[in-house]
């Protein structure tokens, strides 16, 4: 009886502990990122021949599906939401690119990123940071471009701002920034 008892007091463990990142990652709301945005962050990561791109937070696949059209790479979009992730399957299919990329609804704190050269983000603070130790374990000369949310304790090689007063990019509703990490070139923390 007392056995019985643990295992359910443990199950029920389990269970609750799974639930809380998920209530975490359901409070992510979907907000896309503005295509010209959408095209900066490829840009940045100075996409190559033979790239694997992992967008974390993918809805619509805007991203992947770019750089798939733009550079013929592969690329997968995870998201949590499957009613987004089956919007974006649809979305590859009418951009011709389905046979590039692929989309599924998995917990992005907890989805193998191996093999990715470029990872793109854009995920509150609390999420970036929490994926970090498997960003920092990517191949040396990986990609990581995050928007608007960088990286605790983790300098960016590079940042960019796109604001139509500063930097002249016309048609920017507010301002946005891009941080760049290249794995493997400064000294991890």
């Amino acid at each position: 009886m007392i056995r019985n008892v643990c295992r359910l007091v443990m199950v029920c463990g389990l269970v609750l502990m799974t639930r809380q990142t998920s209530w975490a990652q359901d409070s992510i709301p979907y907000v896309p990122s503005p295509m010209y945005v959408v095209h900066k962050m490829i840009e940045a990561a100075e996409i190559q021949k033979g790239d694997l791109l992992y967008d974390m937070g993918s809805g619509d696949g805007r991203i992947v599906i770019e750089a798939a059209k733009k550079y013929g790479i592969r690329g997968v979009g995870i998201d949590l939401n499957p009613e987004l992730v089956a919007k974006a399957k649809e979305n590859a299919l009418n951009e011709g690119v389905s046979h590039l990329v692929e989309f599924r609804a998995q917990d992005g704190l907890t989805v193998d990123i191996s093999e990715a050269t470029v990872v793109t983000l854009y995920m509150f603070k609390w999420f970036n940071n929490a994926i970090r130790p498997k960003l920092q374990k990517l191949r040396p000369g990986s990609r990581v471009v995050a928007h608007d949310f960088d990286i605790d304790d983790w300098k960016p090689t590079s940042t960019v701002y796109l604001d139509s007063e500063k930097n002249g990019h016309e048609g920017i509703e507010r301002p946005h920034t891009l941080y760049l990490w290249l794995v493997g070139a400064s000294e991890k923390s």
